[in-house]
C-alpha cells in the first residue's frame, strides 16, 4: 500500500532541523489541516499555496515531492 505524502515526510522529522525538507516536515506535523492522506500533487500544492506560510518556497515542496515520488511510487 502506498504512504500518503504527509507518512513519507514525517520520516524528515527532526529537532534540530538542518535542511528546508526537514524543517518543512517540521511545520506541517504543528498543521492540523494539512491533508495527511493525500497522495495527489494538486491537491497538497493547492494546500500549500493557501496556507503553507511556513514554507520559504513552494520549490521546498517540489523538491520533496520529487523524493517522495522516488521513494514510494516505484
Amino acid at each position: 500500500m502506498l504512504k500518503s505524502f504527509y507518512h513519507f515526510l514525517m520520516k524528515y522529522r527532526h529537532p534540530k532541523p538542518s535542511n528546508a525538507i526537514s524543517q518543512f516536515a517540521n511545520d506541517a506535523f504543528l498543521d492540523h489541516g494539512f491533508p495527511k492522506n493525500s497522495e495527489d500533487y494538486d491537491e497538497l500544492s493547492r494546500y500549500l499555496e493557501l496556507n503553507g506560510q511556513y514554507l520559504p518556497s513552494m520549490t521546498v515542496f517540489d523538491d520533496a515531492w520529487e523524493m517522495y515520488l522516488l521513494h514510494e511510487k516505484r
